[in-house]
């Protein structure tokens, strides 16, 4: 029963910001696998065209969607053009974020004004337009799920990364007053705060391992997973909350 619970037939979801590469490959696979139709955003086409053409291979529904999140205007064309090729749309997850490999990483006060906005623009801006504008749609068929993807600096110290802690914060505002405000429509947002993930850019460092209390870096197959939950019936009472993916970093304190 739990399993079948975590089946997704039937459901038609939108990968917006790097549903191509990276963590949002592997949601675009593991939403696939479970059943859902997907519609994948990447700012590169050839990225979201091999993706879905992975998708297809094994026997799943898939369309290419292609824009840059940091366009209103693109933003908005890729969900219209999601929606009308899956005909529909009734899950949303957001991916796209980070700091470093954008901007420099530097302390607070040496933060330029412009780069400030380039990492809220990537990190909750941009998840703040995709969900206004998937809401109308979703009330109007009587419920729909969105999940985003954060970050345990989300909720802890971010040395160097000030704005991108303070963007990642924002998903769980943002998630909650969704819940606040919609969960009597059937509208659901959560979140999954990611803490070391290895990926092309942010690749495992052995430096860090001793941080880690699982002892290794986790896979972007491992928040595809909690996605994959978060998006089900399996998880149809949680809403405006955060599952924390990271090897349980975030349970050390400042002595050992």
């Amino acid at each position: 029963m739990g399993r079948a619970l975590m089946r997704l037939d039937g459901r038609r979801a939108l990968i917006v910001g790097g549903g191509g590469a990276g963590i949002g490959r592997a949601i675009t696979r593991s939403l696939s696998a479970a059943g859902a139709a997907v519609a994948v955003a990447d700012v590169d086409r050839e990225r979201a065209a091999e993706a879905v053409d992975e998708v297809r291979s094994n026997g799943g529904t898939g369309f290419a969607v292609t824009g840059d999140v940091r366009s209103s205007a693109e933003l908005s064309g890729m969900i219209e053009s999601a929606t009308a090729q899956c005909g529909g749309l009734d899950t949303l997850v957001t991916v796209v974020g980070g700091q470093v490999a954008f901007v420099p990483a530097v302390r607070l006060h040496e933060m330029r004004d412009e780069d400030w906005d380039t990492v809220y623009e990537l990190n909750l801006r941009y998840v703040a337009r995709a969900v206004r504008a998937v809401l109308p749609g979703f009330l109007r068929q009587g419920g729909g799920t969105i999940v985003s993807v954060g970050s345990v600096t989300g909720f802890m110290a971010a040395p160097r990364q000030a704005a991108y802690g303070a963007s990642k914060a924002g998903l769980l505002s943002l998630a909650r007053t969704v819940s606040a405000e919609y969960a009597a429509d059937g509208i659901r947002m959560n979140v999954v705060a990611g803490g070391a993930i290895a990926t092309a850019v942010n690749p495992a460092t052995e430096s860090h391992v001793p941080e880690i209390p699982a002892g290794r870096y986790g896979r972007s197959d491992e928040i595809a997973e909690a996605v994959v939950y978060l998006a089900s019936d399996a998880a149809a009472y949680i809403s405006g909350q955060q599952i924390v993916v990271d090897g349980g970093v975030s349970t050390r304190g400042p002595f050992d």
